[in-house]
């Protein structure tokens, strides 16, 4: 992890660093969204293009809006599950 992230993430950042040395970079590029933005429930996550691996030329990154629709789509998916 970079510093200024620490610096700005000290709660998220041994999270990712985990996750990182745990996958790889590029996994946890590909299921970030799913797999540890959620956590930004409990805690300030960084978005995608703070990383210091993030290149814009092969990663993606969702709008908030697009963000908000994806979760929105999980809990009803639960919802429907659960009844």
């Amino acid at each position: 992890m970079s510093k200024p992230l620490d610096e700005t993430y000290p709660v998220a950042a041994p999270y990712i660093q985990e996750a990182v040395e745990e996958h790889g970079e590029e996994r946890v590029m590909e299921h970030y969204y799913g797999h540890l933005y959620p956590l930004g429930q409990l805690m300030e996550m960084p978005d995608k293009d703070e990383f210091p691996f993030y290149d814009p030329d092969k990663h993606d990154t969702m709008a908030e809006a697009e963000l908000v629709e994806m979760y929105q789509a999980r809990a009803d998916y639960r919802e429907n599950l659960r009844t």
